[in-house]
């Protein structure tokens, strides 16, 4: 039986800004591949051979990246929407192709997770929905999912006080439904699983489930959770592939995409990753840093805690802190001091 699965990348990523201001979120790189590139694999490990994905925001560069077989053995398939239709709005539009039991995944997720095994408890339970949560310490950044001793719902949370919450499990954005959950989610409007489907399967007591699940996630929604995601990437935290190659000595792990050059005198400290067609100079420091493709950075220059897109070009003796965020094609002057900051520096 062929598995089907649900992509959802029409989402803008205004909290990746100004990373994604000529990019899509699920196209930003992670550890130098595309951020949605690690679900289509994952989606392929597990047997799935009939994808869609929704687009919206600069949806030409996911689907021109991806085409109709972005995998041997896989086909995928676009639903382009002109107007954001929510998270169940958007699966409802393609509904004309998810005709058996299928998952819904967030294209700007990083995980590894098990999604045979989710799907085999999924049928075991006779659910119509099962949503996949991870048990987290901090959930004030999440929704809480709050079910019974058997993992049948009972109501949620969105973004609780930690003293207030009824659960420590939270809603990864991991889905696996029946088709007759497009019985609950009406045609043509903005609709929206957290707020309105899922709230209506606990009212009228349908077999809806949460299965934890032990394996890594990490919602890349934010500079901090992008730069998390990278370093448990390096550290080896997390099962997915890395472009270029990996290199690790007692004060650095740094990855180095292809045709980076790298002087001589370059210090990396810390969890470090250079995108492909970079040029470092001599005498740079590089210290807990990401730096997309084709960034140029002349010598003696010092970069601290910072993301640069791609394209960018930082002057010689330049000083880059804590927090600097660079948005495509930018360039920082010779000798520029732009210290420690949580502003971002827009295009």
């Amino acid at each position: 039986m062929d598995l089907k699965a649900m992509i959802m990348a029409a989402g803008v990523g205004s909290r990746l800004m100004p990373l994604t201001s000529e990019v899509p979120k699920p196209m930003v790189p992670m550890a130098n591949r595309p951020l949605m590139g690690n679900i289509v694999q994952l989606l392929a490990e597990h047997g799935f051979t009939e994808v869609i994905a929704n687009l919206h925001y600069h949806a030409d560069s996911i689907a021109n990246y991806f085409g109709e077989c972005p995998r041997p053995g896989m086909s995928m398939v676009y639903s382009r929407e002109e107007q954001l239709m929510g998270t169940a709005g958007g699966v409802k539009r393609c509904q004309w192709f998810l005709d058996d039991t299928f998952v819904v995944m967030s294209g700007d997720a990083l995980t590894d997770v098990d999604l045979t095994s989710l799907v085999q408890e999924h049928k075991r339970k006779g659910a119509l929905a099962t949503i996949a949560v991870k048990e987290v310490d901090e959930v004030e950044q999440f929704g809480v999912v709050v079910s019974e001793s058997d993992g049948r719902i009972t109501s949620f949370q969105e973004k609780p006080r930690r003293e207030e919450a009824l659960s420590n499990q939270v809603n990864t954005g991991i889905y696996i439904f029946e088709p007759e959950i497009f019985e609950y989610i009406p045609p043509g409007q903005f609709y929206d699983f957290g707020k309105q489907v899922f709230p209506h399967l606990v009212k009228i007591r349908a077999p809806f489930y949460a299965a934890v699940i032990n394996d890594y996630w990490c919602d890349v929604g934010s500079i901090d959770t992008y730069r998390q995601a990278h370093a448990d990437i390096l550290q080896g935290k997390v099962r997915v592939p890395a472009a270029g190659i990996l290199k690790r000595t007692d004060k650095a792990s740094v990855l180095i995409g292809d045709g980076a050059v790298i002087e001589d005198g370059v210090e990396v400290v810390g969890n470090v990753v250079i995108g492909p067609g970079c040029h470092i100079g001599c005498g740079v420091l590089l210290d807990e840093c990401i730096l997309w493709d084709q960034v140029q950075i002349s010598e003696k220059a010092r970069l601290q805690g910072c993301i640069l897109g791609t394209g960018c070009q930082v002057g010689s003796h330049s000083q880059l802190g804590e927090g600097i965020v660079i948005g495509a094609g930018c360039q920082v002057d010779p000798g520029q001091c732009l210290g420690q900051a949580d502003k971002i520096i827009r295009v």
